[in-house]
């Protein structure tokens, strides 16, 4: 489980290219045959990548950096799948994955495993995974389910669909929120005009990008903003106190999930344009 710290504001107007990737973005999710993990001090996220192609891959606690027996002894779980058809067991109860299905799982749920139906065309699960003092129950979402939302024009270039799968109108948690947004073909950026949310933390999978495709992810307080380079498949870590806006080469895809002191999705503090520098 690889391990990142929260960092103040003032430390990160100091950091090169170098340390902003180290400490915000996650640049690698999905090794075959392998659940990569990385826990994020910013809410205590953990954000995890899931690619099973000869078998079948058990969900375990680490037990050294969460000190508990079984992955959700004490937290709950969002998991969404970008890639081919796959299935996703929790307790006994198998549920059929197709590409972009998502899956609430809640505290408590000790046996938790993941497979590909076609190694040719496996799955890959993404998840977020927030501290829990409530069960509630496992739901699968697909996205023919979640709640939708069309924003933007193609006008400013940001004609999309917002997903919101896990949200309080949809499949109930503790804290955790997630969605994923689609950019229609010809349009680039994603929230913009930007904002920040002091009362949560924010984590992005950028995918369903072409391998020479970049999303410049735009970082840092609203006076002080820095940017990302993102590629297919990479996250990055955004602290309460950062905007968190995207342009890229081409649309592109992309999850959200949030944590922190509450789940209203518009509870957010606009940045004006002209403010921003």
């Amino acid at each position: 489980m690889d391990i990142r710290y929260a960092s103040h504001p003032n430390e990160v107007k100091k950091f090169d290219t170098e340390r902003l990737q180290a400490e915000f973005q996650i640049s690698s999710l999905f090794t075959p045959n392998e659940i990569k993990l990385v826990y994020s001090h910013v809410d205590r996220f953990i954000v995890g990548g899931v690619l099973p192609i000869t078998g079948t891959l058990h969900l375990q606690a680490d037990k050294k950096e969460m000190a508990a027996d079984y992955f959700l002894e004490r937290r709950e779980i969002g998991i969404i799948n970008i890639g081919g058809r796959g299935t996703i067991t929790v307790d006994g109860t198998v549920y059929t994955m197709d590409s972009k299905d998502g899956i609430y799982i809640g505290l408590g749920a000790k046996d938790i495993s993941f497979a590909s139906d076609n190694a040719a065309e496996p799955a890959k699960f993404y998840f977020n995974s927030t501290p829990a003092h409530q069960t509630y129950p496992t739901v699968k979402i697909s996205i023919s389910e979640a709640t939708p939302a069309h924003l933007g024009s193609i006008n400013t270039s940001n004609e999309r669909t917002i997903y919101k799968y896990i949200h309080t109108g949809g499949a109930q948690s503790c804290q955790l929120v997630m969605g994923m947004t689609l950019l229609k073909p010809g349009n680039m950026w994603n929230t913009m005009p930007s904002h920040t949310h002091n009362r949560r933390s924010e984590v992005y999978l950028y995918f369903d990008m072409p391998e020479d495709a970049v999303v410049f992810h735009m970082m840092g307080e609203p006076q002080q903003t820095r940017h990302v380079v993102m590629r297919n498949e990479q996250a990055v870590i955004s602290p309460s106190w950062s905007i968190h806006s995207g342009v890229g080469t081409n649309n592109y895809t992309f999850i959200w999930g949030m944590a922190g002191e509450n789940q209203i999705f518009d509870d957010m503090d606009a940045v004006a344009m002209k403010d921003l520098k």
